[in-house]
């Protein structure tokens, strides 16, 4: 009917005040073509300007419409992802980082929990078999030989997470685990402690080994002979830092610091510390590895390594797009980044007691 307004559609995004693309290129100072490469082939931006659009994205809590996507012709990518231990504090950083990135880049991401058993072929043959375009391996599945093995047989690209896998031919993302560990020994040197006690991690997993031979490597750059009995079995969760402290801390004498490989036993060390009446870090420091959300949590907050967990998974699913596209174009190719690393000094080391 003439003179009346037409009356926008239920639940249209004008309507609920949704943001649009082009509220964040506006936003961005970016055109709408920009935007589009930074959701599904962010390589193809200048850093400096994806970070931007990246940053308005989030801040718009921008979604990008999926009508929008097949009427353009493409299809939504899916990626697989393998992970050990839900309640590791690491790998539900990484989870969360994971989801957030592919929710910007409108990629469906598939998770699955899959035990280093006779069943972890079959999970990953169920999700491979799903039409999946790349698949994510965490650790520890990431180190597991026959995993490796049957995903490097798959005809897709795969991500493995916090090692260090060109020997396998497959994309990975890690940092510098050896000289992590020895930064952080060599602090606690400094301050004096030389019974330092060292809680180890999964022995199936790569990182484990390489943290303890970077902490082995500091006391020897110092001249401390390295003690069999200050090194303590875990496998990087919280009561395994429990049991281990417990043994550590029996000892006579004591650590005066504990340096786990983990965050999660590092705050079952802090328990154990806790309960026994020692003032952490007057009497006993405590230090971890990871900087994942417990660290600050604990009290007193953790001195540990920062390893950029979300940035590792942001980067990941961004490497994967790329990879996917090139694998589509018959150009396969693999891809290693390493990024840094940090020590983050809190509240829980400080010199050693007299």
């Amino acid at each position: 009917m003439a003179g009346h307004a037409r009356k926008p559609k239920s639940g249209s995004a004008q309507q609920r005040g949704a943001a649009t693309i082009a509220d964040v290129a506006r936003k961005a100072g970016v055109s709408k073509m920009t935007v589009s490469r930074v959701l599904s082939a962010p390589w193809s931006v200048r850093t400096e300007t994806r970070e931007r659009v990246t940053q308005i994205i989030a801040e718009l809590h921008y979604t990008p419409s999926r009508a929008a996507r097949m009427l353009s012709g493409s299809r939504q990518l899916r990626f697989g992802l393998l992970y050990n231990a839900p309640r590791s504090s690491y790998i539900v950083d990484f989870l969360m980082g994971a989801l957030d990135q592919a929710s910007a880049m409108d990629v469906q991401l598939i998770s699955r929990g899959c035990l280093l058993d006779d069943t972890d072929l079959a999970v990953l043959g169920t999700l491979a078999g799903s039409g999946i375009d790349a698949i994510i391996l965490t650790p520890p599945l990431c180190d597991s030989p026959r995993l490796l093995a049957a995903a490097g047989a798959l005809d897709i690209p795969v991500l493995l997470v916090s090692t260090d896998a060109a020997a396998t031919g497959l994309s990975s993302i890690f940092i510098d685990e050896h000289e992590a560990a020895r930064a952080m020994t060599d602090r606690l040197l400094s301050l004096g402690h030389r019974r330092i006690g060292f809680i180890a991690g999964e022995p199936v997993l790569a990182a484990s080994h390489i943290r303890e031979a970077g902490f082995r490597a500091a006391l020897d750059a110092a001249g401390v002979p390295v003690d069999a009995t200050l090194i303590a079995p875990g496998n990087f969760t919280y009561r395994s830092g429990l049991l281990a402290a417990e043994t550590l801390l029996a000892l006579d004498p004591p650590p005066t610091a504990i340096f786990a490989s983990n965050d999660d036993m590092a705050a079952g060390a802090l328990t154990v510390a806790h309960r026994l009446g020692l003032d952490v870090p007057a009497q006993l420091s405590i230090c971890g590895f990871d900087d994942s959300w417990i660290a600050s949590t604990t009290y007193p907050e953790l001195t540990t390594i920062h390893q950029p967990i979300t940035e590792m998974a942001t980067q990941g699913v961004q490497l994967l797009a790329e990879l996917v596209q090139l694998h589509r174009a018959g150009k396969p190719a693999n891809r290693t980044i390493q990024l840094p690393h940090a020590l983050v000094p809190r509240r829980s080391d400080a010199i050693a007691p007299n």
